[in-house]
């Protein structure tokens, strides 16, 4: 796909329950402002190599979001958790040296703290971070600017605007999953999508 056209956001951050607000703010702002968002969890295939999956989606999304925020020791014995760092790395080695057809990949780094990356990350130091600060209005407000920033498209709206609209989704999410006889517990990266975009095609008709 031309670069000029491609609007593959590749979204890069934890998939757990306490990180869901912001995982559901991102994909809901990527949707409003036009793009598409893309995770590792858009597909269920255990046949499929994960790490294969993820530099496949890395391969065909001219964007990213990269949260790091989760770096913190977990389990016995306590060890950290570098599943993004990671992700991160192909990422900008794809830009570096994938050729012409990735060198107009770009990406958005966000962290709670502006500089806290420097302690477990610091070869990023060129990188411009920011810092959503464990705020998802702050979060949408960030993407939305860089998203229309990036693709140079006018019609993506404000972050505030977006941020307020997500509020809207949410008070309304549950009875959407009832019409639909779905728990949120067992909602698919797939059904939010599909959710999302239901619900934003509905608000602009």
């Amino acid at each position: 796909m031309a670069a000029d056209t491609n609007r593959d956001v590749f979204v890069n951050c934890p998939f757990d329950d306490e990180y869901r607000s912001f995982f559901y703010a991102i994909v809901f702002t990527v949707i409003r402002s036009g793009f598409v968002a893309r995770c590792a969890l858009e597909t269920d295939n255990s046949a499929d190599n994960r790490f294969d999956k993820i530099c496949q989606i890395i391969k065909e999304c001219r964007y990213g979001i990269h949260d790091i925020s989760r770096t913190e020791t977990d389990g016995n014995p306590a060890l950290p958790r570098f599943n993004m760092p990671l992700e991160l790395g192909v990422f900008l080695g794809a830009k570096k040296y994938g050729g012409p057809a990735h060198r107009s990949k770009s990406c958005i780094i966000f962290d709670r703290e502006q500089y806290r990356f420097q302690r477990f990350i610091s070869d990023i130091a060129g990188q411009d971070i920011h810092a959503h600060g464990g705020d998802t209005r702050r979060l949408i407000t960030e993407l939305a600017t860089w998203l229309r920033t990036q693709s140079r498209d006018q019609k993506v709206p404000g972050g505030i605007a977006i941020a307020e609209e997500f509020e809207s989704f949410n008070a309304v999410l549950r009875d959407i999953y009832a019409a639909r006889q779905l728990h949120p517990s067992e909602v698919t990266f797939g059904d939010y999508n599909e959710v999302v975009v239901e619900y934003l095609t509905a608000e602009v008709s």
